[in-house]
């Protein structure tokens, strides 16, 4: 007997939000199955009012209300049963986060869950991650967004210790991450790294999806430190209008790049991985797997 049901996870974070429709497949005798059928991204970049000025700006509200009524429209459409909408630091940082969030579930109908960076993390670590880790193995998992970083320790297979740090990209690109933050998170990963011998880096996020598909990398094979320094340089090199024009960057890609590119090089740096797996993973799949095995709250479409 075979079952297919559409879930929904709506991720919004500090430089996108985004929408991702999964079919769940349920067949007796089977392990279920999570496969992406729809995936949509707007680039609202909420971090820019909120880091800066401490409140979303009206223009960013009215666009977070017309990208909520048309998600829930596809939802609609895609027949989705249940979703999950999260809102992440620049949303939970935001002086009138609340009101906003207020505002869209009464003109959308769309609940928005204000999560905090543990939260966060732990859904990120309900991902398919099993699937492109080697149990024997350690692993420092590196989930880059605008406004903060989540680092999560696997060790044989298992998350050991998690963390968020308030280093993102939209934040690092108008200067507002403190030395302070930079040395906590290097003392963070330094203490944590000693009680094991070697340790391979997993990045998320859109800017190292990015990269890797630059790379023409084969899904499962690693990055290097060397390519990614490389890149990093070359980055550096070109101006924004050269980043959108000469490398094909998206506009709202060609800045937060480079600081991503700083924070998973640093990572690298101070756990001493050479490597870096991209496995194409990230909140809105852990919603996914969440919302299934019912360990958040969900809401009926």
């Amino acid at each position: 007997m075979l079952s297919i049901k559409k879930y929904a996870a709506i991720d919004i974070g500090s430089n996108a939000v985004r929408l991702l429709i999964a079919n769940v497949i349920e067949q007796k005798g089977k392990p279920v199955q999570f496969k992406k059928s729809s995936l949509v991204r707007v680039p609202i970049r909420l971090g820019a009012d909120v880091f800066l000025k401490q409140r979303i700006s009206k223009g960013n509200t009215q666009r977070m209300l017309d990208t909520m009524l048309a998600f829930k429209l596809l939802m609609t459409s895609h027949k989705v049963v249940k979703y999950k909408a999260c809102a992440t630091s620049a949303m939970r940082e935001s002086q009138n986060g609340k009101q906003v969030v207020e505002r869209v579930l009464n003109e959308s109908g769309i609940s928005i869950d204000i999560i905090d960076g543990e939260e966060e993390a732990a859904i990120i670590a309900a991902t398919d991650l099993h699937k492109y880790i080697d149990p024997n193995k350690t692993y420092l998992y590196v989930d880059v967004g605008g406004g903060s970083t989540e680092f999560t320790f696997f060790d044989k297979g298992k998350p050991v210790t998690s963390r968020s740090f308030k280093i993102g990209t939209v934040r690092l690109l108008n200067d507002m991450v403190l030395k302070e933050s930079w040395i906590e998170l290097e003392q963070w990963i330094k203490a944590n790294v000693q009680a094991y011998e070697k340790i391979a880096v997993i990045g998320s996020g859109g800017n190292i999806n990015k990269i890797f598909k630059i790379s023409g990398k084969a899904l499962g094979k690693p990055l290097t430190y060397f390519y990614l320094t490389s890149y990093y340089d070359t980055l550096q090199s070109y101006s924004y209008e050269e980043r959108i024009v000469e490398l094909g960057l998206n506009q709202d890609r060609a800045d937060v790049i480079i600081p991503a590119l700083r924070i998973y090089l640093s990572a690298m740096k101070w756990s001493g991985a050479k490597h870096i797996y991209v496995p194409k993973i990230g909140l809105a799949d852990g919603i996914i797997k969440s919302i299934y095995y019912d360990t958040v709250s969900s809401n009926t479409q």
